[in-house]
């Protein structure tokens, strides 16, 4: 950053008179304060953040002590945090008065979390909550851990378990084909088969045999299962025609193959279908609502990839069925090195090798990364919107949505929240703001496609930045 950039940005924080995700503000008039909670969070997030000094509570410049001795004193500071942070910054004269900034660069993933050293990792690591520091949670902090330590969760074992509750046909059919797929393999005892393929640890069947194979996985982890319902709006709270809350809801149990299959048949039979006849040759052809290859790679993913950790066990994956979407999510958030942006354009890491090979061996899936690019090309080939995906403190969330409605509905009606946001808007809002205003309604990336963005389309609401439509300080008004 360069000085004009940072008068700019002085400029846009002065008019907002707010933080945000990125922007932290700190006067630092009587001497530089503490930071290592928003150095450990900005680290930790993706793209960074900036901590702005010289601007006080009432978001008036007030100007630092001593520029010179300030950025010591950050440097000192960011000296104690693992691994440690090398802020960029920058100064800039707003008459008798100066203003610091430090640029905090995202680190690697490999080397998250960042934390102060002082208190050690459990205590010392933070993320970003809106504009606020939140300590991780001791999942989240273990998340980074089990993939710098490859700590392979598919492989615990439980007390109670045995070998012999892996008897059943579909143990079976698994040795059967994986002899005849890998003649290398063909002649190995059963025994010296279930440990080079990560199925047993010391005599104990592992949790991924057990999720593989055995007739009743609940039996030893209750809550490795899918819940699923069907809403009659497009949230919770909405109701049918009677006042029910939801139109169908189930607990999907079984080995993972039975649960794919329980899962897929849950989703179709709460589809809506059309019937579609062709102008060219008069012949009729039913159409589901959403591509069923594109929701039984959805679940799929969901089944292989979910976390398997002591502590997501008591987390089920969820299927959410509205009248203008579909959403699946599964505990645990992306692995690895894989971020957002990447999906189906690199190899992820696995979280999850011995499950995905044996569901490969039983041709349940290719294993090949193609199941974002196939959901997509479903999606298109449908003529729908690009699937969604979120990421977010250790869920991982996709979402498909519909216009079978909105073929038939005036557009107008089909905006949701519109009232609320635009009554709430009234008053310019940031996209923090509206988070907070709309928590446990909907997810914030759902409002933003689903409902500020018509909007502001259709000239119901206006950004405080339009020349700047992803500013970090964007506000939006009615």
């Amino acid at each position: 950053m360069v000085e004009n950039e940072l008068k700019d940005l002085v400029a846009e924080i002065l008019k907002q008179k707010c933080e945000n995700n990125y922007i932290e503000v700190k006067a630092a008039k009587e001497g530089c304060p503490k930071i290592i909670d928003t150095l450990s969070s900005f680290s930790n997030q993706s793209g960074g953040g900036k901590i702005v000094f010289g601007i006080d509570e009432n978001y008036e410049i007030c100007g630092v002590y001593s520029a010179d001795d300030l950025q010591k004193k950050i440097m000192e500071q960011s000296l104690q945090m693992v691994p440690q942070v090398r802020p960029l910054c920058t100064t800039a004269r707003f008459g008798d008065k100066l203003v610091v900034c430090a640029e905090i660069q995202e680190i690697d993933n490999f080397d998250k979390p960042c934390f102060y050293g002082g208190v050690g990792r459990m205590k010392g690591s933070y993320i970003r909550v809106g504009d606020g520091d939140r300590k991780m949670s001791e999942y989240e902090v273990y998340s980074y851990e089990a993939f710098k330590r490859s700590i392979r969760d598919e492989l615990r074992t439980d007390f109670n378990a045995e070998e012999e509750d892996l008897e059943s046909e579909s143990f079976d059919r698994y040795m059967t084909i994986l002899r005849e797929k890998k003649p290398n393999l063909a002649e190995l005892p059963e025994k010296k088969l279930m440990r080079l393929q990560s199925l047993e640890v010391s005599g104990k069947p592992t949790l991924a045999a057990i999720m593989l194979f055995c007739d009743y996985p609940q039996a030893f982890f209750p809550q490795l299962s899918i819940t699923a319902v069907v809403v009659p709006g497009i949230q919770k709270s909405a109701s049918g025609p009677v006042g029910e809350r939801f139109i169908d809801n189930a607990r999907l149990e079984g080995n993972i193959p039975q649960m794919l299959d329980a899962a897929v048949s849950f989703v179709r039979r709460n589809m809506k279908t059309r019937t579609i006849i062709d102008p060219n040759t008069g012949k009729r052809a039913d159409r589901t609502e959403y591509p069923v290859v594109a929701l039984r790679e959805l679940i799929l993913n969901a089944l292989i990839h979910r976390d398997y950790s002591v502590h997501t066990e008591n987390s089920p994956i969820v299927i959410e069925m509205y009248s203008d979407r579909f959403m699946i999510e599964n505990p645990g958030g992306l692995y690895g090195r894989m971020t957002l942006d990447r999906l189906g354009e690199m190899s992820a890491d696995t979280r999850n090798p011995a499950i995905a090979n044996a569901m490969e061996v039983m041709e349940q899936t290719e294993n090949r990364f193609s199941g974002i690019p196939t959901i997509r090309n479903a999606m298109k080939d449908f003529k729908l919107p690009e699937p969604f995906f979120e990421n977010d403190r250790g869920v991982f969330r996709a979402t498909l949505y519909n216009r079978i409605e909105a073929e038939t509905d005036e557009p107008e009606t089909r905006v949701p929240y519109e009232p609320e946001v635009l009554e709430f808007c009234k008053k310019p809002r940031s996209r923090a703001e509206l988070e907070r205003r709309f928590k446990g309604m909907i997810t914030i990336a759902y409002l933003m496609k689903m409902t500020i963005r018509p909007l502001i389309d259709r000239g119901k609401l206006k950004m405080t930045l339009p020349d700047k439509p992803k500013s970090k300080n964007q506000k939006y008004y009615s």
